[in-house]
């Protein structure tokens, strides 16, 4: 399939004509391929003839994480000959999902991330470090890989190395660009201000922030990017992406929304009952797949919820721009009255500089109901951070969650396990994900 990089930049009617062609080649092609979706046509009975538009998918039920993890190679639409590359999801939301590529579909992965880096001001005489592992079936640091390679720039692998190696290869090597998780661009600060490490004065211009969030609903940083920016004058950009749909939303220089990719992917916002919700609403992030040949999903709920706007970017990109996630569908935090998400907590606990680190953890207690630990590690004595913390979650919250502090070695082993690939700050332990 020959994509359209120029699509972003079109009207919305011309986007979504070009994306109502492509369904009525797309359903063909899943309903002769796909056992999963040739059952679930037949079950629903859905004529595919019918469905001509964009404004015709309500007719088609949607699919979510689950279906896949139960059915996951019913969703194959290729010979097992024909897969060059086998990747998987991080498991956060329950057992890992397997996502195998064609050929084709490893050179649409390239293109995604090409047109990201450039939507990010990329340009081919940058020179990326990489702080991310390669290996471990991750999508997606493989995506930023031949995404830079794509655009001609130099790649430095370094992967998740200590902040020494990380330092030492910057200045060796005169990297201008990150692609990295933003708490870990705070312990490259850390360790610059305590190993005298001038900030104003190293080659690093811009960082591509993977991972996690650094704005709020207005597009302004959060605590976690203003922490970030306060020390370190360089431009931040932030991702949006999730494996099954092998397709970033990515930040241009206005910082005002993740740029949604008409020409490799259809997004709805839909509600609880399936509708699609309007410009500025908060629903759930949907989509269909444009190109993809191994496993291509229709109507995918991806359990992001998140709102989107459609004015014309200061870039002159008239596609949709996506909002920062406000959270998880199935990670929704109950908690004596109080319903949370767990990034609201994150951004709570940022705030606080007497916290150096924490997870959240959450677990069904003996009544059935959501029970929420927050484990911390702080310079202070644990009497008074506690004294301290209470307070001020209890003005934020109205409700203070359990806590346990811990020694900063014990912190680190909780967020990177020995089998894990991202740093985790949220483990969920309930008995029923809601």
């Amino acid at each position: 399939m020959r994509y359209n990089s120029q699509l972003a930049f079109a009207p919305l009617n011309d986007q979504n004509e070009w994306q109502s062609k492509y369904i009525q080649v797309l359903l063909p092609y899943l309903h002769g391929r796909s056992t999963f979706y040739k059952n679930l046509f037949k079950e629903h009975n859905i004529d595919i003839t019918k469905i001509k538009t964009l404004h015709d998918l309500r007719f088609l039920p949607t699919t979510n994480k689950t279906d896949i993890q139960q059915h996951n190679w019913e969703f194959l639409c290729v010979n097992t000959t024909d897969i060059k590359e086998y990747t998987a999801t991080s498991g956060t939301l329950g057992n890992p999902v397997t996502i195998a590529l064609t050929e084709n579909d490893l050179k649409r992965l390239a293109y995604n991330e090409h047109q990201s880096f450039l939507c990010a001001d990329g340009k081919p005489t940058d020179i990326y470090q990489l702080l991310l592992t390669l290996d471990r079936q991750f999508m997606a640091g493989m995506a930023y890989y031949m995404g830079i390679r794509e655009l001609g720039a130099a790649v430095v692998r370094t992967g998740v190395g200590l902040p020494a190696m990380q330092w030492d290869t910057i200045h060796r090597l005169q990297a201008n660009s990150l692609v990295a998780v933003p708490s870990f661009i705070l312990k490259l600060i850390e360790y610059a201000h305590a190993n005298n490490i001038d900030l104003e004065n190293t080659p690093v211009e811009k960082a591509v922030c993977i991972g996690e969030c650094l704005r709020n609903a207005d597009f302004e940083l959060n605590a976690l990017g203003e922490k970030i920016a306060n020390d370190w004058k360089i431009k931040l950009y932030n991702t949006y992406a999730a494996t099954e749909m092998q397709t970033a939303f990515t930040e241009c220089g206005a910082g005002a929304g993740g740029h949604h990719q008409p020409d490799l992917v259809i997004l709805e916002i839909l509600d609880d009952h399936g509708n699609e919700l309007h410009e500025g609403e908060y629903g759930e992030v949907t989509i269909t797949t444009i190109g993809v040949e191994g496993m291509p999903l229709l109507r995918y709920r991806t359990g992001d919820i998140c709102c989107y706007y459609q004015s014309k970017c200061s870039c002159g990109r008239t596609s949709k721009r996506l909002s920062p996630i406000l959270g998880r569908k199935q990670q929704m935090i109950k908690y004596k009255g109080t319903t949370m998400y767990p990034p609201a907590l994150f951004e709570m606990l940022n705030n606080i500089s007497f916290i150096t680190e924490y997870v959240v953890e959450v677990f069904t207690g003996e009544l059935g109901t959501d029970e929420l630990i927050i484990h911390l590690n702080s310079p202070l004595a644990a009497d008074e951070c506690e004294a301290r913390l209470r307070s001020y979650l209890q003005s934020k919250l109205r409700v203070v969650p359990t806590l346990q502090f811990h020694v900063a070695s014990v912190i680190q082993q909780m967020q990177f396990p020995a089998t894990g690939r991202k740093q985790i700050k949220f483990l969920d332990k309930r008995s029923v994900i809601l």
